[in-house]
């Protein structure tokens, strides 16, 4: 007889009712490993090479493993690197990597992967380039050991391998790093802590990652973007939300456990809740108004020395916020926190002044069009307070009102204006990406290697060269300043002031860490 044959009425409803409340329990307990982020921005693309989108870097982050990363002090840490020698003469590096590295589909790490990896990255990236200039060979030994031989010693070399900002040099399998630099890749199969399911994608909506149960930590604690990732949560979801206000009530209602980039005038909202943590992070934001130097009327440099006399940094920090710890004027092309930090060159603002270099330059009404990202608060004052400045000192402009992830696409474009192209836009490279004339990709004068806006200049390249060369502090600052000293001259973009934006935590989360990067490990609910 089945057992069940015997109950009762009464017994089978208390034994539904009694399964109905383990299944509960049990979409309780699930809902409970999922970690969801409303993320500054929405992912359009995977490829963390193709792009200096923080979003997609982001997503570099949650799916790959890099060979080394900076801890909290921004100290140069290794990762996916066991073990390192240097041979007497500082040329030849050896590497050795960590035993349990594995991508996602299951195939081990190797060096040949490093190998391909490296030459991808390097094609794209500032430092790497830098290196690929400096390095006779780049080998892989065996599985596990690969080798870089420099033509002459360069102390920036871990520096370069473990860069924590935009390009990183991650590490993806040799089969899709054989893909070319400028092709963006579509398979996101990694050796990172979370497997990112591609078929959960879906554009303007959600991003969704699974935790990579098969990683192995380092056996050191999480240090900034080194040591041990350890994962808590089963998913992380990015739930993309364009409206602040929408994100905040999501927030305060648990329906999110992380909002990247708390609206400043939604703050006050937030840190009246017991709920709710705010954080500033350890990093900021070097605020850039980025200019088309290929297409009028910005091909003209008077009108981009205009801009400098034009802009004030204390009436756009004044226009996005009224908190103190988050804008700060910085009167630098670096920021206030770098060694490097000068003034020198600087000018005051003065707007009869920029008026005069309008007209000297002839300008002729050519149409400056503004890309004005909607969907992240500070991008989208940043870009209203610009088109009224340059209508202020005699500029035509126009508006172009899209999401972030369409200014990333809008801004490769290098057609005139009149044919899809554009003129302005306003971005926040991180501050590590404006410490110093290495990674300052809005300060690279490199041509058509250069951010979008291309500008080109000889003698700045060769500026950074030099600094990258420089074996003393003292060296380097004078040629950092140098360098300061042409680009005022060009005119590659002008800074806007610093900003810092709030995280927004739910209060039951701990074990945040304090990153330039949001990133997703070492993150657990409390019970």
């Amino acid at each position: 007889m089945h057992p069940f044959e015997s109950w009762s009425p009464k017994d089978i409803l208390r034994g539904s009712a009694l399964a109905m409340l383990v299944l509960l329990a049990a979409d309780s307990a699930h809902a409970q490993s999922v970690l969801r982020v409303k993320p500054f921005s929405d992912l359009r693309s995977i490829d963390p090479i193709t792009t200096t989108d923080y979003a997609v870097r982001n997503h570099g982050y949650m799916v790959y493993d890099t060979l080394f990363s900076v801890d909290e002090k921004l100290r140069v840490r290794p990762q996916m690197v066991d073990r390192w020698d240097t041979s007497a003469d500082g040329l030849t590096w050896t590497f050795r990597l960590r035993s349990g590295l594995a991508f996602h589909d299951g195939a081990p790490v190797t060096a040949a992967d490093v190998v391909a990896s490296l030459k991808r990255w390097a094609a794209r990236d500032n430092h790497g380039q830098l290196l690929t200039e400096r390095m006779a060979s780049l080998d892989a030994l065996d599985d596990n050991t690969f080798r870089i031989v420099l033509k002459k010693p360069w102390g920036l070399l871990l520096e370069a391998l473990g860069k924590p900002s935009s390009l990183v040099p991650f590490i993806m399998p040799a089969r899709i790093a054989a893909t070319p630099p400028t092709t963006p890749i579509t398979d996101p199969v990694g050796s990172g802590p979370y497997i990112m399911r591609r078929d959960l994608w879906v554009s303007g909506s959600k991003v969704v990652y699974d935790k990579n149960t098969k990683y192995v930590p380092r056996s050191e604690p999480a240090d900034g973007l080194a040591g041990g990732k350890r994962v808590a949560f089963d998913r992380v979801e990015w739930v993309i939300m364009s409206d602040p206000q929408t994100a905040t009530a999501a927030l305060q209602r648990g329906e999110i456990d992380i909002y990247e980039d708390v609206s400043p005038d939604l703050v006050p909202v937030l840190a009246r809740r017991n709920d709710v943590r705010l954080e500033t992070g350890n990093s900021g934001q070097h605020m850039v108004l980025r200019i088309n130097s290929t297409q009028p009327p910005f091909n003209n440099p008077k009108l981009r020395q205009a801009l400098r006399y034009a802009v004030d940094q204390a009436n756009y920090i004044r226009a996005y916020t009224d908190d103190a710890k988050q804008g700060k004027v910085c009167a630098s092309m670096y920021t206030c926190s770098s060694p490097y930090m000068s003034s020198a060159g600087w000018v005051k603002p003065d707007l009869e002044r920029a008026r005069a270099l309008v007209r000297e330059a002839g300008y002729d009404g050519t149409p400056v069009v503004i890309l004005q990202p909607t969907d992240i608060p500070n991008l989208n004052t940043y870009a209203q307070v610009t088109d009224q400045l340059l209508r202020d000192i005699g500029l035509m402009t126009r508006l172009e009102a899209m999401d972030w992830a369409s200014v990333t696409s809008r801004r490769a474009k290098t057609d005139p204006v009149d044919k899809g192209g554009w003129s302005i836009f306003v971005a926040g490279p991180n501050l590590l990406d404006t410490m110093d004339p290495l990674p300052h990709f809005a300060m690279r004068a490199a041509c058509e290697k250069s951010w979008p806006g291309w500008p080109c200049d000889a003698e700045m390249e060769n500026l950074r060269g030099a600094f990258a060369d420089a074996v003393s502090d003292a060296e380097r600052k004078k040629i950092a300043e140098q360098y300061q000293l042409r680009a005022l001259e060009v005119v590659p973009y002008q800074p806007l002031g610093e900003l810092v934006a709030y995280r927004g935590f739910r209060a039951n989360l701990s074990g945040a860490l304090i990153t330039p990067v949001p990133v997703y490990w070492n993150i657990s609910r409390k019970p």
